[in-house]
């Protein structure tokens, strides 16, 4: 079933138009990318309060996990098309909206906050529809090359956004600086508009009367009768709760206990970007990955090992961080093709956009909560001191479920284990 639906939507016609509809969609990372890298050194310049910088992380994150979670039924019901447009269109407003603020000298951080939960909103809905449309318009055989090609160029765009963010810091104002988010946006349009989307077609009609709790529940089968993925979110749901001080803290972390400007930020997530670079040209090199399995899991230990060692780095040494967070980086793209990849393949056309809902509120479902004690954390035990013991409880808890993991798949009584399953023709 999975395989006959992929098979009738997804061709080279549809291909070619998802290739257009993706490099407009980079244009629009890249603007999004060099006015959060803005808004977030604005925050962490104006206040120097860990506190405040995790309050606009949560007012941010808190939205979109909640909308993420029950907008896949929407996703699966809506034209597609249509959704992204009307999404994005309202991002841009909102957008203009905060640069009329920072215009007529207006900025208050409460306001602005409170204006870009709006965006965590907004995001909440385009995050799984693109995600949804993937393999709707991308032949299964390229599904995992493409994947890795996507990780490859937003890695790059990635590395420039926040360059470029620094370079215009030095000789332009914020509110001349966040104009380039909606200019990226009507790029971004253009190609939106002149391709066709393919529409699912359901083959039972009774699924179009189901209620909105039973579509939800629907998603939910689905994912229960692919248990081992089940645990791999598992796993990323508590790395994202652990991660989430370190990604928001870090702008504050460069700026007080290392002294940094916001070239030294840029230095930093200019080497991130630039192993996820690495990482994803490796995955679009790589046809098949044996041992997925382990693969991933010893992946998410590299990661939380890694914050540890960044939060114990001497004094101003940003090239060792730099070092540091590019391993972290090359990880992120391996990890994030090996399941993409088997959820594509794996979970019927007509589902994908629950799917792809529930994959990212559960892996995220826990982040508000850590971006909301992040700061007062912060503040009692110091920001270093916080990433290294939310490292070391990190690195315990994948090595558990990592046993927990394996001894399923060796319990197993199919002959094949589950890299066989999975990727014995797929990828």
């Amino acid at each position: 079933m999975v395989k006959k639906i992929t098979e009738e939507l997804a061709n080279n016609h549809t291909f070619k138009n998802y290739i257009v509809f993706w490099i407009g969609q980079l244009f629009s990372v890249l603007g999004s990318s060099i006015s959060q890298f803005a808004i977030i050194w604005w925050i962490t310049d104006t206040t120097g309060s860990t506190i405040l910088l995790s309050l606009a992380s949560f007012l941010y994150v808190l939205p979109m996990t909640i909308v993420v979670a029950l907008s896949g039924v929407v996703i699966d019901k809506w034209n597609r098309k249509t959704l992204i447009v009307v999404v994005d269109s309202l991002q841009a407003y909102v957008m203009l909206l905060v640069i009329i603020i920072f215009n007529i000298g207006g900025q208050n951080l409460i306001l602005i906050v409170a204006i870009m939960s709006l965006l965590g909103i907004f995001q909440g809905f385009h995050i799984p529809t693109v995600s949804a449309i993937v393999p709707t318009m991308v032949p299964k055989e390229k599904l995992s090359r493409m994947n890795g090609v996507n990780f490859f160029f937003r890695s790059f765009i990635q590395i420039m956004g926040p360059v470029i963010g620094a370079l215009m810091f030095s000789f332009m104002p914020l509110k001349t600086i966040l104009w380039i988010d909606p200019l990226t946006f009507i790029i971004a349009l253009i190609p939106l508009l002149v391709i066709k989307i393919p529409k699912i077609k359901r083959e039972d009609a009774n699924i179009e009367k189901n209620s909105f709790l039973e579509d939800f529940k629907i998603g939910f089968r689905t994912l229960k009768s692919i248990p081992l993925v089940f645990m791999m979110l598992l796993i990323s749901m508590f790395i994202n709760f652990l991660l989430t001080p370190f990604n928001i803290l870090m702008p504050y972390f460069i700026r007080y206990n290392h002294s940094g400007d916001p070239s030294n930020l840029a230095f930093l997530l200019a080497f991130m970007n630039g192993g996820m670079l690495l990482g994803a040209l490796l995955t679009t090199i790589k046809k098949e990955w044996k041992h997925a399995l382990f693969i991933y899991f010893g992946l998410e230990f590299i990661l939380m090992m890694n914050s540890g060692i960044v939060a114990i780095t001497p004094f101003r040494l940003f090239l060792m961080m730099g070092i540091v967070v590019g391993i972290t980086g090359i990880t992120i793209p391996i990890l994030n093709t090996i399941y993409l990849t088997i959820m594509q393949l794996k979970v019927p056309a007509d589902k994908m956009g629950r799917l792809s809902s529930l994959d990212w509120a559960i892996s995220s479902a826990i982040t508000p909560i850590a971006t909301i004690i992040a700061g007062p954390l912060s503040e009692i035990i110091g920001v270093s001191n916080l990433f290294l013991s939310f490292s070391i409880i990190g690195m315990i808890i994948t090595l558990i479920l990592w046993w927990i993991a394996h001894t399923r798949v060796n319990n197993n009584n199919k002959k094949k284990t589950f890299e066989e399953t999975v990727f014995s023709s797929a990828i």
